[in-house]
């Protein structure tokens, strides 16, 4: 997430009321997290595992909860909660905005684009040209949408990602910042959700399709041309490569890649990072051969123990 105009690190400190270890004028140009921060930008640590990892990264800006050692041409922000901080500067940065109407009247709408009745679009919204969204359908604000998309009844575009840090008092909210985009030429099926990213995109690539109830985690990215199947839950910052096949009912861990051209068979659950081009089942995933072999040798254990028994 990119912020409207640059700040300062003064201005940034003086916004979460923190102590800070950089030049007053440091430029600050946005936040995000870990996986997808660019020079310039705010990323927040509040766990000793992963501090090296956020103080080296594209990051120059790092909101942490201890005074250590600032990387060359890097600014630190010391803060005693980031997560609450980080939650500060998206509140600050993107606060809510109610919406008055149906469709907002910052909403943008292509030409020759098709917008059934009871469907909601917030504020920001971006439609391209000869889209058809059916009724019911949820579009929250910011989110952009190309050229010749349908979406059909019930789904919900821009809902708030899955994300919570437990403390003693109850689970307490990452609030999302972020946007979902579709490209051109995409359809989305009935009753889909699709989460916001917490600070950058969700986006699925031109030619996808989805299913009736498919749900799309925070930060996830689906490439060109894949296909998937209905009840398939898609965690957050996950990354499809193009032309993949989910079948009905996968699920996904968290934070994993499925390489280009691959086929997940119905009912896998993706444990782990796959390589493209090959067709996988299970759970946890293996190759579909190799998982078929496996479950047809399971089959022959009553025979085997039999003979052994005579």
């Amino acid at each position: 997430m990119k912020f409207p105009n640059p700040h300062t690190l003064r201005q940034i400190a003086t916004i979460i009321g923190s102590e800070y270890v950089g030049e007053d004028d440091f430029p600050v140009l946005g936040m995000n997290e870990i996986h997808v921060v660019e020079s310039g930008d705010i990323v927040f640590v509040d766990h000793p595992k992963y501090y090296d990892k956020a103080l080296q990264s594209k990051a120059t800006v790092v909101l942490i909860n201890k005074q250590v050692d600032c990387p060359e041409k890097k600014a630190l922000l010391i803060s005693d909660d980031p997560f609450r901080d980080f939650n500060v500067l998206t509140q600050f940065f993107k606060p809510f905005e109610k919406s008055n109407n149906l469709i907002s009247t910052s909403a943008s709408i292509g030409e020759g684009t098709v917008i059934q009745p009871n469907t909601f679009i917030g504020n920001n919204v971006k439609i391209g040209s000869g889209c058809l969204i059916h009724s019911n359908v949820s579009i929250y604000d910011n989110c952009v949408i190309g050229n010749n998309v349908i979406i059909h009844s019930g789904s919900v575009l821009g809902s708030d990602a899955f994300y919570y840090k437990n403390r003693p008092e109850g689970l307490d909210k990452l609030k999302s910042g972020g946007r979902v985009v579709l490209e051109d030429n995409v359809e989305i099926g009935a009753l889909c959700s699709i989460d916001k990213g917490v600070t950058g995109d969700t986006r699925i690539k031109k030619g996808t399709k989805l299913d009736n109830q498919v749900h799309v985690g925070h930060d996830t990215v689906i490439g060109e041309k894949c296909l998937i199947a209905s009840q398939t839950g898609i965690a957050g910052c996950v990354i499809i490569e193009d032309e993949v096949t989910l079948w009905g009912q996968v699920g996904t861990n968290s934070g994993i890649t499925i390489g280009k051209k691959a086929v997940i068979m119905g009912q896998t659950g993706v444990t782990k990072s796959v390589p493209g081009g090959k067709s996988y089942f299970g759970t946890p995933i293996e190759e579909s051969r190799e998982k078929l072999k496996q479950l047809a040798y399971v089959k022959k254990i009553p025979s085997i123990l039999k003979r052994l028994d005579e």
